[in-house]
C-alpha cells in the first residue's frame, strides 16, 4: 500500500471533519492505495458511540463517505460531490475494536457519474458494513477552483 498524499493540507480555509489532520474534533483519517482500492484503517473510541460500545452510525457514515470520496482525487485526478449514499449496515461495530479498515474501490462509471463500492471491516476482518456511493465528479478546472491540481501518493 502506498500512502496518499493530501493535497489540501496547505489550503486555506481546509477544515474537513473527515481528513483534515489539524481539525480538533475531526476523524484525521489517511488514505492509501492498494491495486484499485483505496483504505483507510481508523481507531474507534467511546466518544463516537451511539449506544453502550457501538459506533453511532453517521459516524459510520462519514467513515464510508470520506474513503468513497477520496477515489475520486487519486484515480481519476478530479473532484466529486456525493450524489446518492446507501449504506447496509450488516451488524455492529463496536467502539472497543482497536482498529476498522475501510475500503472503496470505483465498480461503474457513466459519464461524470461513478459508482463506489465501499466496506467496512471490524479487527476480525468481518464485513460489518457495506455501502454503494454516487459521486458526480467535476471537471479539471472546476477541481483546479476548489483547490485540487494533483493526488499523488508518496514517492511518486
Amino acid at each position: 500500500m502506498k500512502k496518499i498524499i493530501n493535497p489540501y493540507i496547505n489550503k486555506k480555509g481546509y477544515n474537513c471533519i473527515g481528513c483534515s489532520p489539524n481539525n480538533p474534533i475531526g476523524l484525521h483519517l489517511e488514505f492509501y492505495e492498494d491495486g484499485d482500492d483505496i483504505v483507510s484503517m481508523w481507531s474507534p473510541s467511546e466518544n463516537y458511540q451511539g449506544w453502550l460500545n457501538t459506533l453511532h452510525g453517521g459516524v459510520i457514515a462519514t467513515l464510508i463517505d470520506e474513503t468513497a470520496g477520496w477515489v475520486i482525487p487519486r484515480k481519476l485526478q478530479t473532484t466529486a460531490v456525493t450524489s446518492k449514499l446507501a449504506i447496509h449496515y450488516k451488524k455492529p461495530v463496536m467502539t472497543t475494536d482497536k482498529m476498522l479498515t475501510i475500503r472503496a474501490r470505483i465498480v461503474e462509471s457513466k459519464h461524470n457519474f461513478h459508482t463506489i463500492h465501499v466496506t467496512l471491516e471490524n479487527e476480525r476482518g468481518e464485513i460489518c458494513d457495506e455501502a454503494d456511493a454516487l459521486y458526480y465528479a467535476m471537471s479539471p478546472d472546476k477541481a483546479k477552483e476548489m483547490g485540487l491540481t494533483e493526488c499523488k501518493v508518496e514517492g511518486e
